[in-house]
């Protein structure tokens, strides 16, 4: 395993994980810095809740290694779970506790100390939103406020990683922004991995994206340059008034046309080719009311759909 960057609070290298004859995880690389929010993608089955497990200490990889703030996670476990929080898909809640009862359960068995407990509780409970419903049991509150008692207990002892697994599932829009937002405080001071179905909330809260498919990485990098990723060129065409899309299909350099809205096209450039200029002269001579002409950006749904459809990686 090379050596780990002391900027990095994750660094992960060649984790692989297997199951009998099958591979789940296979050989993957996945860095984290300080104050970075890292969204972590792939469709069921991609291998993204075993990796995270890797990652927490919860299950051991069969080969490759995981530093945490550059402590070996296998060698020294308990030193480097201290630096993780956790947030699985189902919150590891006692419904019949208090708040302020699970919350410092939760800080005594992250090893605060008991010194710092009260004002440990008390300062996570500030920053999750939960003082008015200290006293309750969990069991009674809504789907929403046992979302952010989960969070709360990921980052009671104030890790340097903070990983969640679909934190906003389930909820209504109202739950789902104070989930944001509180997503996006954490990651002005700890280092996030946000793992979630909800594609939007990744370009919003994420500075940079993985994506896993068959469990391999198919895709990293940064959102800025997610919207330049593609697979061959393709052009947004606007037109007034539009030809049926086969005879756009027929102008040179266009291999596929799709149809996007009533006047909106998105044309699919063949392999070498700028159809910009045809395309400019057949509106002209052909009366379609050209309006628009441009490079298409792509969404991280594009990008998803295009690398996770492939059944060739495997």
């Amino acid at each position: 395993m090379p050596e780990p960057d002391p900027a990095h609070t994750i660094f992960a290298h060649g984790l692989t994980r297997s199951f009998g004859n099958h591979v789940a995880v296979n050989n993957i690389t996945l860095e984290l810095r300080r104050g970075e929010v890292l969204g972590f993608l792939g469709p069921n089955g991609a291998g993204k809740t075993t990796t995270m497990q890797m990652l927490t200490g919860n299950i051991a990889p069969t080969h490759g290694a995981v530093s945490i703030c550059g402590i070996d996670l296998l060698e020294r476990p308990t030193a480097a779970k201290a630096h993780i929080g956790y947030l699985p898909e189902v919150p590891p809640l006692y419904r019949e506790l208090t708040v302020n009862e699970y919350l410092r359960l939760a800080a005594r068995l992250h090893r605060v100390p008991r010194a710092m407990l009260a004002e440990a509780v008390t300062r996570v409970q500030q920053r999750c939103g939960l003082v008015n419903v200290a006293t309750k049991l969990i069991g009674t509150l809504s789907k929403g406020y046992q979302q952010r008692v989960g969070i709360a207990q990921a980052i009671v002892h104030a890790p340097d990683v903070v990983i969640l697994d679909e934190p906003t599932i389930g909820l209504d829009p109202n739950q789902i922004r104070d989930i944001r937002g509180l997503i996006r405080e954490l990651g002005g001071t700890h280092s996030v991995v946000l793992s979630t179905h909800i594609l939007p909330e990744v370009e919003m809260l994420c500075d940079r994206v993985q994506i896993m498919h068959y469990g391999s990485i198919v895709y990293s990098d940064t959102i800025a340059a997610l919207k330049q990723f593609e697979r061959g060129a393709t052009i947004v065409l606007g037109l007034r008034r539009p030809p049926p899309p086969e005879e756009l299909a027929a102008v040179p350099g266009i291999a596929a046309v799709e149809r996007t809205d009533e006047t909106l096209f998105r044309v699919q450039v063949s392999p070498g080719a700028d159809p910009t200029d045809a395309l400019v002269s057949h509106a002209g001579a052909r009366d379609w009311g050209l309006y628009r002409i441009a490079p298409a950006q792509n969404s991280l749904e594009d990008v998803f759909v295009n690398l996770t459809r492939r059944e060739d990686i495997q």
